[in-house]
């Protein structure tokens, strides 16, 4: 047995003399490079793993597993998507296309001006029928739906001073007050077809948002009033407003929603602004005011007021 055992120490002592006398000889000797591929390899390697004709494969799949794993995710995203439209379905059971269904916090209107306007500035001069033109036709073509025949014919008189409430199940169409142009008077365009811009004197309309159910002024009447929004007070010197004393009357709520209330017209206030001074930008706000109304936030230029500029040229 000590025979054969002294060859391999031998050979280790060898192997240990070689690196003792040259201990840099492994970092001079060449590896072996066993990943060098060259181009032509590894584009003979990607056709194959594209179609490997002698395993008839292809991307690594036979026909037979890329049958089961396409047929695996058609059943599990077909099963997904089956999912999925039925919660949709029985949650589109519970909402109502009529009312919405929840209504815990109604937030107090915003208002809108007509005519339509660029950046909220009426700017114009009555000397140049051209710069109020867009103004008047913007007027009419809002006010077709108010005039006094259409009124009359679709919708019905009401009951001033006191809210329309209106019974029966959600589906059932609603009546709707009439609202006539004719109660908008010098803002009308019945008796002055520009609406006052001819001569100076631009009527501007406001409205209320409508919101479901909402019951404005607690009971009593919300009312307007405009000011100049900041600078000198003397340059808007008189507004009228329309109709009666700028007020909207209850019995135009509470609204009931597009589906039912198919006919509502939402009530106007026209603010007639008799005297302002010319060839000046004047920054005005118009407000509403009365009991839950909010017209006093910094965050919201809309809730419960609204602020534009006249600018009226000669």
């Amino acid at each position: 047995m000590p025979g054969p055992a002294l060859p391999r120490a031998e050979s280790k002592e060898n192997k240990h003399e070689e690196k003792v006398q040259d201990p840099d000889r492994e970092k001079h000797e060449p590896k072996a490079d066993m990943g060098s591929k060259t181009w032509a390899d590894l584009a003979g390697e990607m056709k194959i793993f594209l179609w490997n004709p002698e395993e008839r494969t292809c991307l690594g799949r036979t026909a037979k597993s890329w049958g089961l794993i396409l047929l695996f995710y058609f059943i599990f995203y077909t099963c997904l998507a089956g999912m999925f439209a039925f919660c949709l379905y029985v949650m589109l059971l519970t909402l109502s296309p009529y009312t919405p269904r929840f209504r815990d916090r109604v937030s107090p209107p915003g208002v809108m001006i007509r005519p339509y306007l660029n950046g909220f500035t009426i700017a114009f001069n009555v000397s140049q029928p051209s710069t109020w033109q867009p103004y008047v036709d913007s007027m009419h073509h809002f006010l077709a739906a108010y005039d006094d025949k259409v009124q009359e014919e679709k919708n019905i008189e009401c009951v001033p001073g006191q809210y329309f409430i209106q019974g029966g199940s959600d589906s059932e169409e609603k009546k709707a007050c009439q609202f006539k142009r004719s109660l908008l008077q010098n803002c009308s365009g019945i008796q002055d077809p520009t609406f006052g811009y001819s001569k100076g004197q631009p009527c501007i309309l406001l409205k209320m948002n409508r919101i479901i159910g909402y019951r404005p002024g607690a009971g009593v009447p919300v009312s307007v009033e405009c000011k100049v929004q900041k600078g000198n007070e003397s340059h808007l010197r008189s507004v009228d407003f329309y109709p009666g004393n700028g007020t909207f009357d209850l019995m135009y709520y509470p609204y009931y929603g597009k589906f039912t209330h198919v006919n509502y017209t939402s009530p106007l206030v026209a603010m007639h602004f008799t005297d302002v001074q010319r060839n000046y930008l004047v920054p005005i706000q118009c407000s509403l005011n009365g009991k839950g109304i909010i017209n006093d936030l910094n965050s919201d230029r809309f809730l419960g007021r609204i602020i534009f500029t006249l600018s009226i040229g000669k």
